[in-house]
Order: C-alpha cells, then structure tokens, then sequence
C-alpha cells in the first residue's frame, strides 16, 4: 500500500535575511515564531497529513534539523544527508530513491510561513489525488500585490501554460492584472516513480550519478566525491518546465517564503505584532532602545556584530550585500 511521505528539503542560507541568517544558523531554524522556527512549524504542520517524514539537509546543518524535530517531539524519520548541495533536482530524486515507486511524495521547503492550515489541508487533498493519477502536481498561490522576489506561474485551470522567472516591477504589475498568474511556491506532490521518470526523461545524468551516489550512502550520509559529479539543478529546470505531466493546485492559504525583511514586515504587520514598529519604520533583533526621526519604510537589523539599515522596497538587495562580504569579510556570514 502506498504512503504519503513529507519530505522537507532543508538547504538553503537565507542571503536575504543576513545578518540574521547565516551559514551556521540558516533563517529556516532560527525560533522567531513563538519561539518555534520554520523548520519546526513545517514539520507540525505536515505530521497529520503523511505516514511518514523524510528529511533531506545537508552535512552543515542536519544536527539543527534533529534538534528541532527532538522539540516537535518527532522521532520516526527518514534522513538523507548530502555532503554538498546539489539543488533540488538531486535532493528529491534521493528521496524519490528511498521511497517505494508507488509512494506520493509531498515535497515543501522548510523555511515558509502558512497561516490558513484549513486552506492548506484541502490543498494537499487535492494535489494527493491528481499524484494519484499519475501527474506532477506543483502549488500556485494567488497573488496579492505585484511581487518580484517571487517566480510565476501561468495557468489555466489546473493546466500550467507556462512557468516565469521573477519579473522587474511593472511585469509583475501585468501578471497581477492579467488574473491567471500565480505564485511559485516551490512546493510538489507526486509519485516517486512518476518524479524518476521524468527525470530519466528529461536529465538522466542527474538520475544516473544520484542513483550511483545514493547507493554508496552509510548511516544517511551521501559521500562526497559521487556527489560532486551530479549536475547542480533546479527541479523546475530540470523537470517541471519540460514534463507534460504537471498540473497546478491553486490556492490561497497564507502563504509567504519570508524570505525578506519586507516579507517579515508584512508577516508582523497581519499579526498585530506591534512591538517591532517603531514611527512607521520596522526594528528586527535589536535588544536598545531605537527612534526614527523624519524618515520611514526602514528595517533596521542588529545582531551582535552587524547593523544592516534598508529601506523596505530594497529588501531583495540584501543578497548583493551577502554575496560581497562572502568574499570581502567571510565571518560576517558564517
């Protein structure tokens, strides 16, 4: 009999949260939501809706990702760790390979935000029975402002016409206005079997060497060397934008990436967390006492050796400044 199987990809660093974020403390599990991270929330979320929970991290943070599921009281996992990221493409077609053919593999970051867990739920059932049949099912999310940070999806129905990289600002505008564009949530559910296909399809090199690579695992630990020869791709490269088999759940369930200090004003904001508001302008991490004078749409960070000050609509450029100091002063991002 077939399982539903929650596999959680937990790479990532989170550039555009620095210096909040950082290589040792990804955003994914910082505990900033009633002292839970998002890695946590994601696995409490998911427990009541699959059989069982797979996890794929890598060697630099698969002891966060335990800690957390030891407080969610989480025992019974399956863990797959890579030696280095080789984006996810490789990182599902793992868990593709450690689950039986028929298994539906319900695929989702670890580092999101959703807030209407009805709406999810009924989502999920839904994406569950397209899997089901056969198809490669992706999640759209309505959009609510004409957002940049984010890629598209065009539908029509549950059919997707096309996929769209993250547009400039007044394309973004047309997306919103034209009606059948969503979200790209980077969420998936499909059989393990119908993911390996098409992935043979499509790029069987990367199956070949994750297929050869995931053989020579021991104790959950992928080697390094066999790693290093799978092709680093996206699975939206790889498949979901060449396969005739996808289909697209529409939805609307609170969802955010939070992947931006502008993302987490909003996030505060609906919450009514007042505290981080100070004249219009948003203080993160900050343990003094701050005031703004004639100016707003500020976030100002603090952490214990950066200060980072933006103004809320330049929030995506947080990872130009991540992406210098890796090479100007690599400490800062450790």
């Amino acid at each position: 009999m077939s399982r539903i199987i929650h596999v959680i990809l937990s790479g990532g660093v989170g550039s555009r949260l620095w210096p909040v974020s950082r290589k040792s403390m990804p955003k994914q599990y910082i505990p900033m939501f009633d002292d839970k991270s998002l890695f946590q929330l994601t696995a409490e979320r998911n427990r009541a809706l699959a059989d069982h929970l797979m996890v794929v991290g890598n060697k630099d943070n698969y002891l966060l990702s335990q800690s957390d599921l030891m407080r969610a009281g989480i025992g019974h996992y399956t863990e797959i760790v890579e030696a280095a990221p080789r984006n996810t493409a490789a990182a599902i077609a793992f868990a593709a390979l450690a689950a039986a053919p028929e298994d539906i593999l319900l695929i989702t970051p670890s580092d999101h935000i959703i807030t209407n867990e009805v709406a999810y739920a009924a989502a999920i059932a839904e994406a569950k029975t397209l899997a089901a049949q056969g198809h490669l099912v992706t999640f759209g999310i309505t959009p609510t402002k004409p957002e940049t940070g984010y890629g598209y999806i065009e539908t029509a129905g549950n059919e997707v016409l096309g996929f769209r990289e993250k547009p400039d600002q007044s394309t973004a505008q047309l997306f919103l206005e034209q009606g059948n564009f969503l979200w790209n949530s980077g969420m998936f559910c499909f059989q393990a079997q119908a993911y390996l296909d098409e992935l043979e399809a499509f790029e069987p090199e990367i199956l070949e060497k994750s297929r050869n690579c995931f053989a020579l695992s021991q104790d959950c630990l992928l080697p390094e060397a066999e790693t290093m020869e799978i092709p680093s791709k996206s699975i939206d490269y790889a498949v979901m934008e060449r396969s005739k088999r996808i289909k697209v759940v529409q939805t609307s369930f609170g969802w955010s990436d939070l992947g931006s200090f502008e993302s987490i004003w909003e996030h505060w904001e609906t919450k009514g967390e007042q505290q981080h508001f100070v004249s219009n302008n948003c203080v993160v991490g900050s343990k003094k006492h701050v005031e703004f004078v004639g100016v707003e749409d500020l976030v100002l960070v603090e952490t214990e050796d950066a200060i980072l000050v933006l103004s809320k609509k330049c929030s995506q450029d947080v990872k130009k400044v991540y992406e210098r100091l890796e090479i100007e002063k690599p400490e800062l991002v450790a």
